[in-house]
């Protein structure tokens, strides 16, 4: 993140809001490229490097879901604040399923808006890694022969082959190694990975456990790292070693 003026990448195919967005957070300190659809935005995507993205869910073609979804997948440590005119479960679960860092609905308060962007910021920007390529010295947690360099925010499996995680799946999983054998419900693992300024919900934690069990386990089905404890939320199951990396 600059140490100026942060770059935002608001998304929204209403060009009031586009807008009024531009002008509120651009007279907050923050330099904001606009875009009225999802295309636009990956042409932005080519020449920009935006420290967040405001994404609308609801737009004409490839929606914000859609986006989100490419986004998390390919550039996880950028983060992302969906907007949507529907104040719905489904919705909100879905974002947050997907990797988005928070979710507001409109109408909005702009005041709060600029707090959740800034919480956002100051997230991302901890927990951002200074270079893509693990320095001597970089921490390395190995679990069942599996390695999670949090830094590089890599995971390789036993045979060496790197795994992709969304940002979400990474927040979760390196709160699981940090805390082995210890029953985490799911408000502490919300609070752990997305902060109260979320307001995720218990069911988007549940299926982000299922996407990483998927990612993980010997059989997703009948899990051996990631235990469910009834009543209580989940234990992860397995010696965690600190290593260092001398790549």
């Amino acid at each position: 993140m600059s140490d100026n003026q942060p770059q935002l990448l608001v998304v929204d195919d209403d060009r009031e809001i586009r807008e009024l967005l531009g002008r509120y957070l651009g007279n907050h300190g923050m330099q904001c490229h606009l875009a009225a659809s999802a295309a636009e935005a990956r042409v932005h995507l080519t020449k920009l490097q935006p420290d967040l993205v405001l994404l609308d869910i609801m737009m004409p073609g490839e929606d914000g879901l859609s986006l989100c979804r490419y986004l998390s997948e390919h550039q996880p440590d950028l983060p992302v604040i969906m907007l949507s005119a529907k104040d719905e479960t489904l919705d909100r679960i879905l974002g947050l399923e997907i990797g988005a860092d928070d979710y507001i609905s409109k109408p909005f308060e702009p005041r709060e808006l600029l707090a959740r962007i800034k919480a956002v910021l100051r997230r991302s920007h901890s927990t951002r890694p200074s270079s893509a390529i693990p320095l001597p010295g970089t921490p390395v947690l190995e679990f069942a022969q599996w390695k999670l360099n949090t830094e590089a925010r890599t995971l390789t499996d036993p045979e060496g082959i790197e795994v992709t995680l969304s940002s979400a799946e990474f927040k979760l999983l390196q709160v699981f190694l940090q805390h082995p054998r210890r029953v985490l419900s799911r408000d502490q693992l919300l609070d752990l990975t997305a902060g109260r300024e979320a307001q995720a919900f218990d069911r988007a934690i549940d299926n982000q456990v299922s996407r990483l069990r998927r990612k993980i386990e010997p059989d997703s089905r009948n899990p051996s790292l990631i235990k469910t404890v009834w009543g209580g939320g989940y234990q992860f199951h397995a010696e965690v070693k600190s290593l260092f990396s001398d790549n």
